[in-house]
């Protein structure tokens, strides 16, 4: 049997990222930095870049148009799948029926023709084995996961291939989960960081299928069983997917196997309509969502992104991370231990074939609203105003890289990456240069990025509490809307509520 071994030739420790900068005067009317958190013990570091060996992808294709993609790795009896449906996902979803998508991934695994969802359930028990459904709200794509022992393979690609191609949508299940989801509608609205998600997702995408976050009360009391079948028959189909396998099992096994299980799904024939990249904000806005008695603010500062392939990729990652993409970061640093308003600050962004959303995050106590948010709107001023240290980057670097050799413990992960890999036609070393790359930026590429996407013209502002405490913050920065808890807008500053 073939064995892969991911080769790791020098291991680089992931070490904290100290607060202390170069010093650089303050712009007028910027807050004062405190002193610097102070690590009083550090691991060892080697400096040299971090190599890697990847095991290498067996790709085919089934009968039906199928893309199999194989990792071999026979340390354990055990096999890992994805597999992705383009198509499948929330951005199809029909505009009177936001949440469709969602609500058919759901429903999916609760019954097939075959099978309750009960005996399903037993069977996966008795397996020690998985399988899931799941769609985003905005993703163009659904995802099928499952996992089993190698002895049981044939059995759960046959359960999951049941899930997949002849879900039953039962109307009893149909209505446990509507009653399940309108209790989950109304705590969610109880929820501050969902209200700011909701009012950030608008401001940056507008109606644009990327701007759902949560499916509507009104989508979910129209679904039927007849739109869930038409649904996953229209959507649902193998012209579109890729089956990635992990773990115990050969190229020629995994497609024979895959064949059995799959061959029977006929292919539709029709074509996936292209997704619509959204418009980028043409100004910024600030929003303020009304939490009367809050004693926490929920802050996010965000824009519209990158594109997976984008060129920029690497280095905005990197920045990110410098910014806020960890308990390293500047965010979670200045806030959290330099000044204690929150318990945590971060920054994160996604995108896949269409640009996504970058975001800054972090929830404080009311009555630092103000200096919280000057602080996180300084610290964003920073990166594209002062050249990173190189201690400091270098220390991102390392982590970043780090991180990534870690996640390569995970057959999912690696499954991930080639799937990536496949779906926006990445070069084929792609993940084996990745440290490499990540190594390769510098000082300038980071405050370029900067620069481009988080200037102050693009940034969307949204804050969600008490208004005694929130709106003074929001008053110093100009115009700004207000909006109820159920995303209505009530005002305007310095108009009455309508």
């Amino acid at each position: 049997m073939k064995r892969y071994l991911l080769t790791v030739v020098i291991v680089a420790a992931c070490v904290a990222v100290p607060a202390a900068r170069q010093a650089t005067a303050p712009a007028q009317g910027n807050p004062a930095k405190a002193a610097g958190t102070i690590l009083k013990g550090k691991a060892p570091v080697n400096k040299e870049v971090l190599k890697v060996s990847l095991p290498k992808s067996q790709e085919a294709d089934l009968s039906n148009g199928v893309h199999l993609i194989v990792i071999e790795d026979h340390r354990a009896p055990q096999v890992f799948f994805q597999m992705i449906v383009e198509g499948a996902g929330g951005y199809y979803d029909p505009p009177s029926t936001p949440g469709l998508a969602t609500f058919t991934a759901a429903l999916m695994r609760q019954g097939t023709t075959t099978k309750t969802s009960e005996q399903i359930s037993e069977q996966l028990d008795r397996l020690a084995a998985g399988v899931g459904v799941s769609a985003g709200l905005s993703s163009g794509s659904a995802t099928v996961t499952g996992n089993g022992l190698t002895t049981n393979l044939d059995t759960v690609l046959a359960l999951m291939a049941d899930v997949m191609m002849n879900p039953s949508f039962p109307q009893a299940e149909i209505d446990l989960y509507k009653s399940r989801s309108r209790a989950n509608f109304m705590s969610q609205r109880t929820q501050p960081g969902f209200l700011a998600q909701e009012r950030l997702s608008k401001a940056i995408f507008g109606e644009h299928p990327s701007s759902r976050v949560s499916p509507t009360p009104a989508a979910l009391d129209a679904l039927t069983r007849d739109a869930l079948v038409e649904f996953h028959k229209a959507h649902y189909v193998p012209d579109r997917a890729v089956l990635a396998v992990a773990g115990d099992v050969t190229l020629a096994q995994a497609k024979d196997k895959a064949e059995s299980a799959f061959g029977n799904w006929k292919k539709a024939g029709s074509s996936m309509a292209a997704q619509v990249a959204p418009d980028s904000p043409n100004h910024p806005s600030v929003a303020f969502v009304a939490r009367p008695g809050s004693v926490q603010t929920s802050l996010r500062v965000g824009t519209l992104s990158i594109e997976r392939t984008s060129p920029d990729y690497d280095a905005l990652s990197v920045a990110n991370r410098v910014l806020g993409g960890g308990p390293t970061g500047r965010l979670f640093e200045h806030l959290r231990e330099q000044k204690g308003y929150t318990y945590g600050a971060y920054s994160s962004f996604s995108g896949t074939r269409i640009p996504g959303a970058w975001s800054a995050s972090t929830d404080v106590r009311s009555e630092v609203t103000d200096a919280a948010l000057t602080d996180l709107l300084d610290e964003i001023r920073q990166m594209r105003d002062v050249p990173v240290p190189d201690k400091e980057l270098a220390d991102t670097k390392r982590a970043l890289i780090a991180g990534f050799a870690l996640s390569l413990e995970s057959p999912n992960a690696i499954l991930a990456n080639y799937i990536d890999r496949y779906l926006y036609k990445l070069p084929a070393d792609y993940w084996d240069t990745y440290p490499a790359r990540i190594e390769a930026i510098s000082s300038a590429d980071i405050q370029r990025v900067a620069r481009k996407y988080w200037a102050t013209d693009r940034l969307q502002i949204i804050a969600v509490g008490d208004a005694a405490k929130v709106e003074p913050a929001l008053k110093k920065l100009g115009d700004y809307e207000v909006f109820d808890a159920e995303g209505k807008s009530v005002r305007r500053s310095g108009s009455s509520i309508q």
